[in-house]
């Protein structure tokens, strides 16, 4: 499957580093980690996408506005790297599609008469419960 690149990879810049978690001595000593850093701001995305981005709720957005994602999910760097840059072309495809706005829409006849007659019935079990105090 061949998707569209919303991201130059000119604008991405990796940094390799020692893995964390099991993996015996190959953690120890090779750095297969990979920390991705994307500056929203500078890169070349529209205008309305990076909005989108910075607006997320995203805890790898930094309030600087980069991007930075840990990819350490498999033993080699390059594929590392390769799960990282993926990991980033999902979240910018994310935003990329603007939100449909919505429709003002009114609620049906047949609705409105189910949520009165609820208040009706609410009602009424609320007012068995005036009146009939032992105290009156």
């Amino acid at each position: 499957m061949v998707t569209m690149s919303l991201v130059d990879e000119r604008e991405v810049g990796f940094s390799a580093m020692r893995a964390q978690g099991a993996g015996g001595q190959n953690v120890n000593k090779v750095s297969s980690a990979v920390h991705l850093r994307f500056d929203i701001a500078a890169s070349s995305l529209p205008d309305d996408v990076k909005q989108r981005l910075l607006a997320l709720p995203d805890a790898r957005i930094t309030d600087a506005g980069e991007v930075v994602i840990r990819a350490q999910r498999y033993r080699t760097q390059q594929a590392n790297r390769l799960d990282a840059l993926q990991r980033l072309q999902e979240l910018v495809a994310q935003v990329a599609r603007p939100p449909r706005t919505r429709r003002a829409t009114r609620p049906t006849r047949a609705s409105r008469e189910r949520r009165l007659q609820a208040k009706r019935e609410r009602g009424a079990v609320k007012a068995l419960r005036s009146g009939t105090g032992k105290f009156e």
